[in-house]
């Protein structure tokens, strides 16, 4: 089987992308490619400043680009609703949704509902999202791309009791709380695609993961305090030694555009232990395969978010 190549996207015109954390990084890639491709894009970003920037920048790359922006933190519940609520409003079409963002190893933070950060933005935040978009992407039968990570290897299982605000009763360890998060997020990818297939849908759910990518990711753990010179010096080396934010990007791109993709794929780079390489058909852990500890953090995440996501309705 030949490697899948950005060639193979293929006109998007009419198509209509739906991506969070887009103003740097895997997100910006992203959005570049597919504009190239004749893509609509709808960008989601926490920083309006910055979400000003990456759309001026893509602009200029593509000045007839049809690209909308919608104010989006998903740390804060209120915030994704209304966000969420913006978007069913605008549009009455969304061909892919690309669950992108995250936070990786912030000092102890808790989100505006008093979650711990990283398992309240990466996944809880995400989750409430695809939710309250449902009835949209249902119609739409759309695709949604849900980005994971290596680092969920290192995760056994997602602590439940992280997803209330009282939090899980042991020391805050950022490793394995963002390992746990990234777990979360390929329990969730898999268990919507068990859903809906079970429930006829015609939404497909697909993972990906960058491998090991330059990205500001690792700028967001430092930046809000905690890790001092170790947290800069662990930003800049990853810059120098990891692969491109754009070949990090290939993997989500192709899942967020391969017809081939029927739901329940993870993909990633094929190279060194899948930190670089081209994209292809990546592992997972037993984890998270694992139905029932997906139809768990389902339920909880359900009860955290205080959102009933029924795929059938």
């Amino acid at each position: 089987m030949s490697q899948w190549t950005t060639d193979a996207i293929g006109d998007q015109s009419g198509r209509r992308f739906l991506i969070t954390g887009a103003t740097g990084g895997l997100g910006t890639e992203t959005a570049r490619e597919l504009l190239r491709h004749g893509a609509s894009l709808v960008l989601t970003a926490r920083n309006a400043d910055k979400a000003k920037a990456t759309e001026a920048t893509l602009r200029k790359e593509a000045p007839d680009a049809d690209i909308e922006v919608v104010a989006l933190d998903l740390a804060d519940l209120a915030q994704v609703e209304r966000a969420a609520d913006e978007v069913r409003e605008r549009w009455d079409r969304i061909d892919v949704l690309v669950n992108n963002a995250g936070i990786m190893i912030p000092p102890f933070r808790r989100t505006a509902d008093s979650f711990e950060l990283q398992i309240g933005t990466n996944h809880l935040g995400h989750f409430a999202w695809t939710a309250r978009l449902w009835p949209l992407l249902a119609a739409s039968q759309a695709r949604v791309v849900t980005i994971a990570s290596l680092a969920h290897t290192a995760a056994r299982r997602v602590d439940l009791r992280s997803l209330t605000p009282e939090g899980a009763p042991r020391r805050y360890q950022r490793w394995p709380v963002y390992a746990e998060s990234k777990l979360a997020n390929l329990q969730f990818a898999q268990e919507l695609h068990r859903r809906t297939q079970a429930a006829g849908s015609g939404v497909v759910s697909v993972a990906a993961h960058p491998g090991f990518a330059s990205t500001e990711l690792t700028r967001t753990g430092w930046s809000l305090g905690g890790l001092g010179p170790v947290g800069f010096v662990m930003h800049q080396g990853t810059r120098v030694i990891a692969q491109s934010a754009r070949d990090g990007a290939l993997p989500q791109l192709q899942a967020a555009t391969d017809p081939a993709l029927t739901g329940g794929e993870y993909l990633g780079p094929q190279g060194f232990r899948g930190l670089r390489g081209r994209p292809g058909k990546a592992g997972m852990t037993r984890a998270a395969r694992d139905p029932e500890q997906a139809a768990a953090l389902w339920e909880a995440s359900e009860k955290a978010v205080g959102v009933a996501f029924d795929v059938t309705a």
